[in-house]
């Protein structure tokens, strides 16, 4: 990405819509913005075979390991506003688990892209079914999406969730509702 086209980019943008990007507030915003945007989209140019890294394990038992609660951040691809929540992550290893870090990294690899959050859901579930060729993956994103809450509809407390069951998780009742019990403990 070239950061100097962006900052002369914004320039642009802050005269068109009226605002004097000469003002003291704005003097370094088209250099704040495009480094907040190269770091909003970083996940653009990532490769997911060199977030991996190698980061899978033997593991010889097939018992669901969940990750749930991790945050994630991203960009709506209609409007470029923020659209933020959490996302849980059940798999069924066959004989690889992940390092439990890489499940975080990969849903923020995913998550720093212009995105719509069905596609992010099923490219994370996608992901984790190919790269260990896992007996079942479900994953479920919980976000709230600043374009309906800001403009548009305007509803502040609105909440979009999306899943993707891929595997045992979408072919057997008990996995999946293994999964959505695991995912909904109490918080500690």
């Amino acid at each position: 990405m070239d950061e100097r086209k962006v900052e002369r980019m914004v320039h642009e943008l802050l005269l068109e819509i009226g605002e004097d990007p000469e003002r003291e507030g704005l003097l370094k915003t088209p250099h704040r913005f495009a480094g907040a945007i190269a770091f909003l989209t970083s996940g653009c140019r990532a490769d997911v075979k060199q977030l991996i890294n190698g980061a899978c394990f033997r593991h010889e038992q097939n018992n669901m390991i969940v990750v749930r609660d991790i945050e994630l951040y991203s960009l709506c691809e209609h409007h470029m506003l923020p659209f933020f929540g959490r996302c849980h992550v059940g798999y069924i290893p066959n004989g690889r688990v992940f390092g439990v870090s890489k499940i975080a990294r990969l849903v923020d690899m995913f998550a720093r892209r212009l995105q719509i959050q069905e596609r992010l859901t099923e490219q994370i579930a996608e992901t984790i079914i190919k790269s260990i060729d896992a007996v079942g993956v479900g994953v479920i994103v919980e976000a709230r999406h600043l374009c309906m809450m800001m403009r548009g509809v305007q509803k502040q407390n609105s909440m979009l969730t999306t899943s993707s069951v891929l595997g045992s998780f979408q072919s057997s009742q008990v996995t999946r509702s293994e999964f959505l019990a695991l995912i909904d403990r109490p918080r500690p």
